[in-house]
Parts: structure tokens; C-alpha cells; sequence
């Protein structure tokens, strides 16, 4: 089953910051990344994020769980750059077979995927270290969301783990009755399309059944809702907001002068 729920140590510092600020933080930080191509920033922000991991009170082999479709996508995109890229301009490093590897293309290659993971990170870290109900009492006191999209959001963030659950159900129903692709790649895809098709039918059922039950429930009615748990944002909230930004703008400054300087030095 996914796991959504927080995994960080309840006493850690940023932890325990306002759960709009994480986001807001995360936001900037991820942002900015965008800014620039070259490889330096994400580089920075990355050692960054691994640097300020124990301040979240998430360890790394918990991070390296929530994280590996993420690392995985990662490895895929470092391949597929590298073996499918058509100008590859620079020195030879390596001939794999007929594919020249040169380092033109490995750099481009992880420094795409280093701003991928950079830009990943914080989210991963936002979501693994606050409750979803915190998430939703924060965005509708502080941020002033409305309180049916939020709301709702919640509610569609906790039916995430049925997914996995029901696709375990619907590939072992096919298996008991004899549908199984065997070794063949083909018929393993088309297995796989039609199990997804299967999947997104039961979850648009779910989704339209959930939204008559809260709509019944009075959570579509225009009166002002109350919350239960008061999220206060502090100043601590916005020093982490600060902080984000001016680490971001450290990396792209560091970046920019590097790549001022790398003409001179050749």
C-alpha cells in the first residue's frame, strides 16, 4: 500500500513549521530551479535540501523509500539522454557500440536530471513531514483557500492508497481467471493499458460517489465553515520562507558567476 502519511519526527524544527510555509518554501525553492539550465544550481539546492533533511526529521532511507519512482524516473531520463541523443558534440569519453558517449552529453544529461531531483525534493519533503488534515486546516485559515477545494482535496488525498489496493485486486481477479501476458512484452502492455482503463473506471466511481456523500453532508453549502485546530503562522514561518529564497538566489548567483567565469579560464 503508498504510504502518504508523515514520517518525520514530530519534535523536529522544520517540522513543525506551518504547513503553508512548507509549501510556500517548497514552492520558491522548486521555482527558481527553473530559472537556469546549467548544472551547478540544481547541484547546490540538491546538497542543500540532503544538508537541511535532518532539521525535517526524515531520515535518508526513509526519504530514499518515499523517493525511488522519482530516482527511477531519474535513471531513465539519464539513459535515454545518453543513448538517443542526436548532436553530440564534445570529447569521447566512452563508445558504447555504435553510440559515442561524449561529455557534452553527460552533462546535459545530469544536469537535467539533477534539477529534476532538486526540483522534486522539497514537495517529497514538504508531504512526508505534514498531516494531510494540518495541510488542509492551514491552507483554508492562511491561505485563505476556499474550504471545498481544499476539502476536497483532502479527501481525494486519502482515498490515494486504494489505487495500489484495487490494482492489486483487479490483476489477481484477471490472474484467478486465466488473463495473464506471460512473457510476452506485447501482450504484457496491453495488460497493462487495460488495467489502467479498469483503474481510472472505478476511481471516477468512487470520486462521484464521495462527491454526493460530502455534498449531502452539507460540505457544498455557501455558509463559512469553522475549524477545529487553529494553525497559527509565526514568524519562524516566514524566516523559513525567506531562507528558501535566498537559497535559491545563492545557487543561481553561484551559477551565473561560474559560467561568467568558465570562458576566461578556457
Amino acid at each position: 500500500m503508498i504510504d502518504i502519511e508523515p514520517v518525520a519526527a514530530p519534535n523536529a524544527p522544520l517540522a513543525r513549521r506551518n504547513p503553508v510555509a512548507k509549501l510556500a518554501a517548497a514552492l520558491v525553492f522548486s521555482i527558481g530551479l527553473l530559472a537556469t539550465l546549467d548544472p551547478v544550481a540544481p547541484a547546490l539546492a540538491l546538497a542543500v535540501e540532503l544538508a537541511v533533511l535532518p532539521l525535517f526529521g526524515v531520515r535518508f532511507r526513509v526519504l530514499a523509500r518515499r523517493a525511488w519512482p522519482l530516482l527511477a524516473s531519474s535513471a531513465g531520463i539519464l539513459v535515454t539522454l545518453v543513448l538517443f541523443t542526436a548532436e553530440r558534440p564534445g570529447q569521447v569519453l566512452l563508445e558504447a557500440g555504435p553510440i559515442p558517449i561524449t561529455s557534452s552529453v553527460l552533462m546535459t544529461a545530469f544536469g537535467l536530471v539533477l534539477r529534476l531531483l532538486a526540483v522534486a525534493l522539497p514537495g517529497i519533503i514538504v508531504f512526508a513531514t505534514t498531516d494531510a488534515t494540518d495541510l488542509t486546516d492551514a491552507l483554508i485559515q492562511n491561505a485563505k483557500m476556499p474550504a471545498r477545494f481544499a476539502l476536497g482535496s483532502l479527501a481525494a488525498f486519502r482515498l490515494v492508497p486504494l489505487l495500489m489496493q484495487e490494482w492489486q485486486m483487479i490483476s489477481m481477479a484477471r490472474r484467478a481467471r486465466g488473463v495473464d501476458a506471460g512473457r510476452n512484452p506485447l501482450a504484457k502492455l496491453r495488460l497493462f493499458g487495460s488495467t489502467t482503463f479498469a483503474l481510472l473506471v472505478g476511481a471516477i466511481r468512487r470520486g462521484t460517489r464521495l462527491a454526493v456523500a460530502m455534498d449531502a453532508r452539507g460540505f457544498n453549502a455557501d455558509v463559512p465553515r469553522t475549524t477545529a485546530r487553529r494553525q497559527r503562522f509565526v514568524l519562524a514561518d516566514a524566516l523559513l520562507i525567506i531562507s528558501a529564497a535566498l537559497s535559491v538566489a545563492a545557487a543561481l548567483t553561484v551559477s551565473a558567476l561560474l559560467g561568467t567565469l568558465r570562458p576566461l579560464t578556457g
